[in-house]
């Protein structure tokens, strides 16, 4: 069995979903998610991507081409996501500790916040 046909049989499962409940979500029928699921056809890339935003994935993964099954989340606000942080963001990205509070936390962010209006970079 393929890799793409394992890893949609088993996020669909962790979501809890049905094969019929999946191909409602895909605009299309049990059937076919069946024989995506049983390998006996291959979904379009147009398909795949429409199951990998059903399954909270990309399609990459339910390739095989990544391990992770998690969406990278924009992080830039600039509008330039293929921007690499400068060192002081990285530097205090990597410092936050990931167990502080959410009182923390917002302090954390009001703190960034002042300084950026002060200051274009930080």
């Amino acid at each position: 069995m393929s890799i793409t046909a394992n890893r949609i049989k088993e996020l669909r499962t962790q979501k809890k979903l049905t094969q019929q409940g999946l191909a409602d979500i895909i605009n299309s029928s049990r059937g076919t998610v069946a024989k995506y699921e049983g390998d006996e056809r291959n979904p379009s890339y147009a398909m795949l991507s429409l199951i990998a935003d059903a399954l909270d994935t990309t399609v990459d993964y339910l390739q095989g081409k990544t391990d992770s099954p998690l969406k990278t989340p924009a992080v830039d606000d600039n509008g330039d996501e293929n921007e690499p942080l400068t060192p002081n963001q990285r530097h205090i990205a990597y410092s936050i500790d990931p167990d502080v509070s959410d009182e923390e936390r917002e302090d954390i962010i009001k703190m960034v916040q002042l300084a950026m209006k002060h200051r274009r970079r930080i």
